[in-house]
């Protein structure tokens, strides 16, 4: 038997509206929310900025900007057309305006150092994936949680696309049964994947690596949809592609002398935005928002193979690679009664669908093909859900488990934390190895 459901934006929209989140405000008259927010690039401003500042106008204000290159965080106030003060001093910012709540949108390895201090003045916590990039770093933040007693939220966006939002609902429902095991591959291509290897990101002390900067969203998914804690990882990876594997190579790519012949070369001076950002503030740091792919100090790898074994006895096969023709993830979960599968084209150079498509097929009956309505922008429309979830001030109930704590980000960034120890050790890793935390065989409530 064969049968194929359709759900659109329109019934997903309508659940979406039952979303809230754990750390709302108490009901009653409103009172707007004092924001602060450091890191002012790109994803702050993008994601957290502007955004915010048209959709929740009425609830939160911006009361300080930080950075540390000066000609960025004034353009971004700019950008966002606020008239709170900004800062490059991190510390002078939160004693002089004491916010509500920061957002920490800086460098991954510098989170650990905001959320902690952030904290510490008394604010709760906003802040994006990755948690944090080594383990060292994850306690600390963990300790200081517990000492001050603030909450912190970690934005996993992914979690509220109505795709995904539906994988969950079918594992819970039990239709396949029992989880097992599940496939997880995800594909990076040679425009998004190689942008990685052009910035910031390119080095493991900044980003602890892909396994911890982009997987760690992949692998929150995996212990949001398995509805479990993971307990032992081992791992594979290498760089094959980008960095010294190549002939030629340059700084940037503004300058580079092999523009004409480089298939990777990117024209900044097409975006005006980053022109903005970044080109216009390099004068302050340095930084090149236009590096070159192929520059010999890139320490992370662009092919990695992940091995998870979860407190509930649930096994994860995960790849990811970061120079694929096209972009997109393919995943399988199989269970005692039967098999979910789904293949997500999020970038790619034919034709776009308009919907993504969840295939349910039940041992010895009949296969399901469900199809989600895809043309919300955001990531799936998964930004403007978590920014509703983050911001919103009603108390309703998280119908899905969505909203994202500390344990959650912990559980999330450890997995390529694991991973990256297991591949340079050539050794499993064990999750409780690691930090204080004890791996459950069910997520705790309200991590």
């Amino acid at each position: 038997m064969h049968r194929r459901n359709f759900l659109g934006q329109t019934s997903a929209a309508l659940a979406a509206a039952m979303f809230t989140q754990s750390f709302s405000l108490a009901t009653g008259p409103v009172k707007k929310q004092r924001l602060a927010m450091v890191g002012t690039g790109d994803r702050g401003t993008s994601m957290w900025g502007i955004p915010v500042v048209k959709e929740f106008k009425d609830t939160v204000e911006f009361v300080g900007l930080c950075d540390v290159n000066q000609g960025r965080v004034e353009t971004a106030k700019k950008l966002l057309g606020v008239t709170c003060p900004t800062y490059t001093d991190f510390d002078r910012m939160m004693n002089e305006v004491k916010p509500d709540r920061l957002i920490v949108t800086t460098v991954d390895a510098t989170h650990s150092q905001f959320i902690i201090k952030g904290m510490n003045y008394d604010a709760d916590i906003i802040t994006e994936k990755p948690f944090t990039t080594d383990e060292q770093k994850c306690q600390a933040i963990l300790d200081a949680q517990q000492k001050t007693g603030k909450k912190i939220a970690v934005t996993f966006n992914y979690r509220y696309s109505p795709h995904r939002q539906k994988i969950y609902e079918l594992l819970r429902s039990g239709v396949i049964g029992k989880i097992t095991s599940a496939d997880f591959h995800w594909y990076l291509d040679v425009y998004h994947g190689a942008d990685y290897f052009r910035r910031w990101h390119r080095l493991r002390k900044n980003s602890g690596s892909l396994l911890v900067h982009k997987a760690s969203h992949h692998f929150d998914l995996l212990n949001w949809w398995i509805d479990s804690e993971p307990e032992e990882v081992f791992a594979f990876g290498s760089l094959d592609f980008y960095g010294k594997n190549n002939s030629f190579r340059h700084t940037d790519c503004r300058s580079c002398p092999y523009k004409a012949t480089c298939q990777f070369y990117f024209d900044i001076t097409k975006n005006q935005r980053y022109v903005d950002l970044y080109v216009k503030n390099q004068q302050y740091d340095g930084y090149l928002r236009d590096g070159c792919v192929w520059r010999e100090d890139i320490d992370i790898f662009d092919k990695m193979a992940v091995q998870i074994k979860y407190a509930n006895n649930v096994q994860v096969s995960y790849s990811l690679t970061a120079y694929n023709p096209y972009e997109g993830y393919r995943i399988t979960f199989n269970g005692t009664k039967g098999k979910l599968d789904a293949w997500i084209k999020e970038r790619q150079p034919w034709e776009e669908d308009h919907f993504d498509e969840i295939q349910v097929t039940t041992n010895f009956g009949k296969r399901d093909i469900i199809r989600i309505d895809n043309k919300e922008a955001g990531h799936g429309g998964g930004d403007v859900r978590l920014r509703k979830h983050i911001f919103n001030p009603q108390g309703e109930p998280d119908t899905w488990r969505q909203a994202a704590g500390s344990r959650d980000g912990a559980m999330s960034c450890l997995i390529g934390i694991a991973a990256r120890n297991s591949i340079d050790t050539g050794k499993p890793v064990r999750i409780q190895d690691l930090v204080s935390l004890q791996p459950q065989s069910q997520r705790p409530v309200g991590s």
